[in-house]
């Protein structure tokens, strides 16, 4: 059987859907396996897997899987997507969108494209899935070319050239490595440059049709600079000694692989070559490189900034990186190469136009070796014999002692700081506001008895903190936590752990490393009752709800008791999907609405709208509903917070038997009628404590105030002694026949007392 997966995903097509009037499939052919296409005996064409030609890894970090169909002669005919782990919907962009775009390469001719004739096409750009979009229609691109120059497809594109006079070799010329500055560098070509003005960029864009785009430029001057855009190969020894300096070039060399090539690419301006996609997405989504017909787009992994220029006379550019060219693209640099930057500009709240342009390279000839063979007889001679080995464009030197081995690499150590740390960095305000907020809530935990004690103020505390959490730790900043979350970080301990993949989101690893702090101090509590995006937008719902006299609904103890156990066994079947499927553990988790709410704010295809609504609906009769009854996230934070240490909440002996007023006003009634608070329900909003201390609505304090008022009026200054300042008790007042004895003042003497005989 060839090699590839082609045949386990022709099962979700039919030859139609390919060409029409095809009714069946053939047998698999060659490696990488192209699939015949018959109409009875007819032969129709071809179809094969992307991925089984080409790499096609999206903004998942997976590869996207494609069947193509193409004819004989390289026209592509159809592209049916069969199987993706794409996060297109993070960003509420119907699947179909993303197939129409790479469908205008559908009755596309790839011979010109193979022979260099032709640029390659470009697929048409969806806003908010730049990187999907382009990672598919490359991938489609490159391989029917690498099916059209092995000969298997294409019509005589395979024949070999009968010229008996070979071409002459040309290859790099190593032995050149001499320290050379900017300007000459700059002036021979060396490193081309690519200078654009706003004004440029704003005509452009008038041109192509679009002109809303040209009315809204980056800067209102249109002499200001748009990008000075410089690009030049390191892996060529003068032009890399002097543009990263010597140990950087050695260090460089040592990671390279024989004939891998690497480029500098250094940029100033308005625009930004980089963008943000290779952050979120570790994709370089508007630089592409480009070379006869086949292109690559750089990864974070290929990717190492650079703080300035070793050259002398070098300009300070704002960014500058080093780019090692990917393994599955042969970059000659012989040949013309190009470096095709794409410029967007947002024309509306969530449209962007787009534009290309190129950068060309030709390596000057100083820096090449030219090798003439001699020449070949006319005569048909054996192919074994026949057959010449192309020299490399570039490999290292020919002495094995001479390259350094991975371990010589790894201790000649790192040329630049992990792209975690870069994402660090270019958080700090928002990790900075995220670091205070936690500060601010373990203040508050610490010193919750001082905040209960002052119902009004608790109150403001609270619901000021909820709208924080829910405006611009989840709308704004997106740091929801999601079961899925969990699921990944144990998949990752059990198969290939990695902390870089966790603290490439700086606000996602605080968050998740306070809760697990938070979780030996006071439960799951902190993050359901405070830190929760979700939890907060159905608390705040319900308060407005409460205010509109909403009707409020109070589950029975006994109904209530046999709910909240579902969210565990929803918990326990997502873990034990993750360790059959991550990704379909990750679909499942959908019954989490936090993604439709939270992240994309409701915009989101219909269902996941209603069913998030649907239970928002239900939480403005019936307290966090979700959070009581559906939620896994919740369920595994309650397992491992029976390991807190602390008991921060009070209770008085008279809790539970015989009052049950804390019991009956807990928003998620989480305090058993028999007293004791239910921690792993517990959303810590210390409801409970503000009671705790109210001597006005808690019975013991009740009767704590009472005796404490009877202590003060019997204290008080009308009942005090006279030696004490007071005016001591009232004096009796003794009479005789209605006549009084003496006065109230004076103590009656001996004299003043009836006896018997008056």
């Amino acid at each position: 059987m060839a090699a590839g997966r082609v045949q386990e995903f022709l099962t979700k097509a039919q030859p139609a859907d390919f060409f029409p009037g095809a009714d069946r499939f053939g047998a698999p052919q060659g490696d990488p396996p192209l699939v015949p296409i018959h109409q009875g005996d007819r032969l129709l064409g071809y179809v094969y897997l992307n991925t089984d030609v080409t790499n096609a890894t999206g903004y998942s970090g997976k590869p996207i899987n494609l069947l193509v169909g193409i004819d004989p002669n390289g026209v592509i005919t159809a592209i049916k997507l069969v199987d993706h782990k794409e996060p297109i919907v993070l960003v509420g962009i119907p699947e179909r969108r993303i197939v129409d775009a790479v469908n205008t390469l559908v009755g596309k001719d790839m011979k010109p494209v193979a022979t260099g004739a032709e640029r390659p096409p470009q697929v048409d750009i969806v806003s908010g899935a730049t990187v999907t979009v382009l990672v598919m229609g490359d991938s489609v691109v490159r391989s029917a070319v690498r099916l059209i120059r092995s000969g298997r497809l294409g019509a005589a594109q395979g024949t070999p050239a009968t010229a008996t006079a070979p071409a002459a070799v040309k290859s790099v010329d190593l032995s050149k490595s001499e320290i050379r500055d900017w300007q000459s560098l700059l002036g021979d070509g060396s490193v081309r440059r690519l200078s654009l003005t706003v004004g440029e960029v704003n005509d452009r864009f008038a041109q192509a049709g679009n002109r809303e785009a040209a009315n809204n430029p980056e800067t209102a001057d249109p002499n200001d600079t748009f990008i000075d855009l410089y690009v030049a190969p390191v892996s060529v020894p003068a032009i890399g000694r002097s543009l990263l300096g010597d140990v950087a070039y050695e260090q460089l060399k040592a990671r390279l692989k024989p004939d891998q090539q690497a480029v500098v690419v250094a940029g100033e301006g308005a625009y930004s070559f980089k963008g943000s996609g290779y952050v979120r997405g570790g994709i370089f989504d508007r630089i592409e490189l480009l070379q006869e017909g086949q292109g690559t787009r750089f990864r974070d992994r290929n990717h190492t900034r650079l703080g300035d220029l070793a050259a002398a006379g070098a300009p300070a550019l704002r960014e500058i990186a080093l780019f090692v060219v990917p393994e599955d693209f042969r970059l000659d640099l012989t040949e013309p190469w190009q470096l095709q930057l794409l410029v967007q500009r947002n024309v509306g709240a969530r449209d962007k136009a787009f534009l290309t342009f190129d950068l060309e390279y030709i390596l000057p000839d100083q820096y090449l070796r030219v090798e003439q063979p001699p020449a070949r007889a006319t005569a048909p001679q054996d192919p074994a014999q026949a057959q010449v080995q192309p020299a490399p464009s570039i490999s290292a030197p020919a002495p094995a002692a001479s390259s350094l081995s991975d371990a010589n690499a790894l201790a000649a150590g790192e040329i630049e700081e992990p792209l975690w740390l870069k994402i660090w960095k270019t958080n700090t305000v928002s990790i900075g506001i995220t670091a205070f907020a936690l500060f601010v809530l373990t203040a508050i935990f610490f010193f919750q008895d001082a905040l209960v004690r002052r119902p009004a103020v608790y109150i403001w505390v609270r619901g000021a903190y909820l709208t924080f959490t829910l405006v611009w730790l989840g709308w704004y900043a997106n740091a929801q936590l999601s079961v899925v979350n969990v699921l990944t970080f144990t998949n990752s301990l059990i198969t290939d752990f990695n902390w870089e993949f966790f603290l490439a989101a700086p606000l996602i690893f605080i968050l998740w490393a306070a809760v697990a702090a938070g979780l030996l101090f006071w439960g799951r509590g902190p993050f359901c009752g405070w830190l929760c995006p979700f939890g907060a937008l159905q608390e705040l719902t319900n308060t407005v709800a409460r205010w509109l006299k909403v009707p409020q609904i109070t589950v029975p103890w006994g109904l209530h008791e046999r709910l909240w156990p579902i969210k565990y066994v929803i918990f326990l079947g997502l873990f034990g999907l993750s360790l059959y499927d991550v990704a379909l553990a990750e679909t499942f988790a959908e019954v989490e609405p936090f993604k439709t709410s939270i992240i994309l704010k409701f915009v989101r295809d219909w269902p996941f709208v209603i069913y998030a609504l649907a239970l928002l609906s239900v939480g403005l009769f019936i307290e966090r509903f979700f959070c009581r009854y559906l939620c896994p996230l919740g369920a595994a934070l309650a397992i491992p917070g029976k390991i807190r240490t602390f008991e921060w909440l009070r209770r008085w002996p008279e809790c539970g038997s015989p009052c049950q007023r804390c019991a009956k006003e807990c928003p998620v009634q989480s305090i058993h009628p028999e007293g004791q608070i239910n921690v792993n329900e517990c959303i810590y909003c210390m409801h409970c404590q503000e009671l705790y201390h109210d001597d006005q609505r808690c019975p013991h304090m009740i009767q704590v105030r009472l005796k404490r008022e009877k202590r003060e009026a019997l204290s008080s200054p009308s009942m005090r002694q006279s030696k004490d300042g007071g005016q001591g008790p009232a004096k009796p007042i003794i009479t005789h026949k209605g006549k009084m004895i003496g006065t109230p003042t004076d103590a009656p003497g001996k004299a003043d007392v009836p006896t018997t005989a008056s």
